[in-house]
């Protein structure tokens, strides 16, 4: 905590985006229904067999959180592509909106109410 004021890690914030972008996905609700529970499917392929070869397996997966940075592949692909780890790949990331990311800018309406609050905040505290 010493340094929590003056440092920063910006993969870190990269890896923080997406859980809480992963978490916001999940509080929206999953829908429950005949069509999710794939309950023609679970009747046409009976138990015990096969369901992740189906079109529609695949296509309820995609429907899932699609992550940026957690890599879902199997070990050995993952290691024979490059076996980044996480925080690498999302410090890169973050390196990339830092070079590229053009912010919006402020309307001059709010530049000038910021303007005010701490104005405020400077007489209010001058004397504190």
């Amino acid at each position: 905590m010493i340094e929590s004021g003056v440092t920063f890690d910006c993969g870190q914030f990269v890896i923080d985006n997406e859980l809480a972008r992963m978490i916001k996905h999940t509080v929206a609700g999953i829908p429950v229904n005949d069509d999710t529970l794939a309950v023609e499917d679970i009747h046409a392929v009976g138990p015990f067999k096969d369901f992740l070869s189906l079109d529609s397996t695949l296509r309820r997966m995609r429907e899932q959180s699609q992550p940026k940075l957690l890599d879902r592949r199997v070990r050995e692909d993952w290691e024979a592509d490059d076996g980044r780890q996480i925080h690498a790949v999302a410090l890169e990331q973050a390196r990339e909106i830092m070079a590229e990311h053009v912010p919006l800018p402020v309307p001059d309406e709010s530049v000038e109410l910021m303007r005010r609050i701490v104005a405020d905040a400077d007489r209010q505290y001058a004397g504190a």
